[in-house]
């Protein structure tokens, strides 16, 4: 079987990327193959992951001042050329445009939530499990979704949830959310999604 092609984009450390990488290691993501990291910091530790494990990578930066359309034409250009059929954000730092997204293969995303709670502009990082836990909830968890033109706003495709502990802290929160939902849920995910795209291309 013709492997698809997937194209991950972050922006830090990229521990989500390793949850990817660890699942293709390991069989659990079996029909796909890795053929960009493309990171919009050039710091980006997920940069060498990517690296160490043989996985072609691209910087592309926002220039100060620069319009966005120049920054995700630059984006779209390094998607193409790698051939990408799947784009994965995975700790991405910018909300991408209606034009964006509907010129490329589906995009997914992973969110620190069950959406629609603590989701939308302005909760990303830290400030989702602040939010959790300020309002009180005793259970959230994450969510990976479709990426549509509204922040968090696509169709879910699946969650997991996770307990709040008593005397958590946004940043306790944060690791177990990462360790019992994201990293488990991202590749479930990612192979879910390839065998809509393979199903699809075999129609």
């Amino acid at each position: 079987m013709v492997k698809t092609k997937i194209a991950v984009l972050v922006s830090g450390g990229g521990t989500n990327l390793q949850a990817l990488i660890d699942a293709k290691k390991s069989g659990k993501i079996r029909d796909g193959e890795f053929v960009l990291v493309l990171s919009d910091k050039p710091e980006a530790y997920a940069l060498t992951r990517a690296k160490e494990n043989g996985i072609p990578t691209a910087v592309v930066q926002r220039k100060k001042g620069e319009a966005r359309e120049i920054f995700e034409q630059a984006v779209l250009a390094e998607l193409r050329e790698s051939g990408a059929e799947l784009i994965v954000l995975a700790g991405f730092m910018r909300i991408l445009s209606e034009d964006f997204i509907k010129a490329c293969p589906p995009i997914i995303n992973i969110h620190p939530s069950l959406i629609p709670a603590f989701c939308g502009a302005g909760f990303y990082g830290l400030r989702v499990h602040e939010a959790a836990l300020e309002y009180g909830v005793k259970v959230t968890g994450a969510t990976v979704h479709f990426v549509n033109e509204i922040p968090d706003g696509g169709k879910i495709i699946l969650q997991k949830a996770v307990d709040v502990l008593e005397g958590d802290t946004p940043q306790t929160l944060q690791r177990r959310v990462m360790e019992e939902a994201e990293w488990k849920l991202l590749p479930e995910a990612v192979e879910k999604v390839i065998g809509i795209i393979q199903k699809e291309r075999n129609e």
